[in-house]
């Protein structure tokens, strides 16, 4: 009977054991995946433009991310393009902010400036990021309107409720891809 628990004993430890050794090699793993979900492809044009347009590069990440997963020829139901999903008059009103002509939206670099350019104006325009990435993806015109509205807001600066489920979700993936580049990377 002592020979039984003792055996029993030595399985159990050297399980412990094991299971001890391939934790790290678990996490390791892990994280090597969460890197590969979430990558820091174009870092040399998002490192530019976030000291630029002071925007952080998390943010700048996660709005690629969850807009085009990185796919620079991505184009959208709405007809928007490129990495930072923009539309057409989007893309004319960064070329006018920025005093340029033309630009090829598919470019990455093109699209990664373009598209900070726009953040950093609706940056400014709203104090909450919140605010920011609502006007983003459903246009500065409509967030305006929403914060005239006391359904949507009480003091005309933070949106209380966004109408928009699209928008909502939205805002809500990108925040926690956000968090989840400033984990990863332990960038701003």
């Amino acid at each position: 009977m002592r020979s039984k628990k003792r055996k029993l004993l030595l399985v159990l430890l050297a399980a412990a054991l094991v299971v001890a050794l391939s934790l790290p090699l678990l996490k390791a793993g892990i994280h090597f995946v969460e890197k590969l979900m979430y990558p820091t492809t174009y870092q040399e044009s998002v490192t530019a433009y976030a000291k630029t347009h002071n925007i952080p590069e998390s943010l700048i990440f996660a709005i690629i991310h969850t807009e085009s997963h990185f796919d620079s020829e991505a184009i959208s139901k709405a007809n928007a393009k490129g990495l930072m999903q923009l539309t057409d008059s989007t893309c004319e009103w960064a070329r006018t902010l920025l005093g340029e002509k033309d630009g090829d939206v598919f470019d990455p670099e093109t699209n990664i400036r373009y598209g900070t350019k726009i953040l950093s104006v609706l940056g400014g325009e709203f104090s909450e990021l919140e605010t920011v990435l609502a006007a983003y993806n459903a246009g500065i015109g409509n967030v305006r309107k929403w914060l005239d509205d006391p359904r949507y807001s009480d003091d005309g600066i933070t949106l209380h409720t966004i109408p928009f489920k699209e928008t909502r979700e939205y805002v809500v993936r990108v925040l926690k891809a956000q968090k989840k580049y400033q984990t990863l990377y332990g960038i701003a």
